[in-house]
C-alpha cells in the first residue's frame, strides 16, 4: 500500500525540514498528538478532524483509531497540514479544490514545504516556491490570497510546544529542556 492510500503525510516533507519539536531518545514517528490537541492547534473542530481522517484528506500518520477506545496520533507534519487546510478553507477555497491541491503536494514529494506559499483566487490553489513564481501569478491581473507555510509552521512549533504528546508504544516522554525549566525541574525537587 502506498504513502497516499494510507493518506500519510510523510511524502509531503520531513521532520526536519519542517522543524519538529525535538525528543530526547525518541524517534519522531513514536511521537503524536491526540485528536483534540491536533483541533486546538490547527484550529479546526473535532467533526472536520474526524471527517478528514475518514475520508482520507489528512489522516493520522502516527497512529490511526483501530476500534472503539482507540486514540488517533497525528504527527507534526499532519497537524501542519491539517492547518494549511483549515487556512484555505477560512479563505473560501472548496474542499474538493483542496484535497486536489493536498494530492498534488503529496504526488510532487515536495519534501520541504516549508518553502511553499500557496495562493488561491477562491477556486483553485497555486504552489509557488520562488519570488518568480509568485511575481508571474501576480502579473495577471486577478486577486488572490497567499499561505506562507513557513508562518503556518512556526506558529504550530510554538502552540505544540505547550501541548501535551505522547509515545505510540507509551513510554514516557521527556521533552529537551531548556535551561529555565531545568532550573524549575531542579527548584521543585528540593
Amino acid at each position: 500500500m502506498s504513502d497516499q492510500s494510507k493518506g500519510s503525510q510523510g511524502q509531503l516533507f520531513s521532520d526536519a525540514a519542517v522543524g519538529a519539536p525535538s525528543y530526547d531518545e525518541v524517534d519522531s514517528d513514536l511521537v503524536g498528538y491526540r485528536g483534540p490537541t491536533a483541533c486546538a492547534a490547527a484550529g479546526i473542530t473535532y467533526r472536520q478532524l474526524d471527517y478528514w481522517a475518514r475520508t482520507g484528506l489528512v489522516a493520522p500518520s502516527v497512529r490511526s483509531a483501530t476500534g472503539s477506545g482507540t486514540q488517533r496520533l497525528y504527527s507534526f507534519r499532519d497537524i501542519l497540514v491539517l492547518k494549511v487546510v483549515k487556512r484555505l478553507l477560512d479563505t473560501g477555497v472548496s474542499l474538493q479544490n483542496i484535497r486536489k491541491a493536498v494530492d498534488h503536494l503529496r504526488n510532487r514529494g515536495i519534501k520541504d514545504l516549508a518553502n511553499v506559499t500557496l495562493f488561491s483566487d477562491g477556486a483553485t490553489v497555486y504552489e509557488c516556491t520562488s519570488a518568480e513564481e509568485v511575481v508571474d501569478l501576480l502579473a495577471g491581473g486577478q486577486g488572490v490570497f497567499g499561505i506562507a507555510v513557513s508562518g503556518a509552521l512556526r506558529e504550530l512549533s510554538g502552540e505544540l510546544a505547550e501541548l501535551p504528546a505522547e509515545r505510540i508504544d507509551g513510554a514516557p516522554l521527556h521533552t529537551t529542556d531548556d535551561e529555565l525549566s531545568l532550573r524549575r525541574r531542579r527548584r521543585a525537587a528540593v
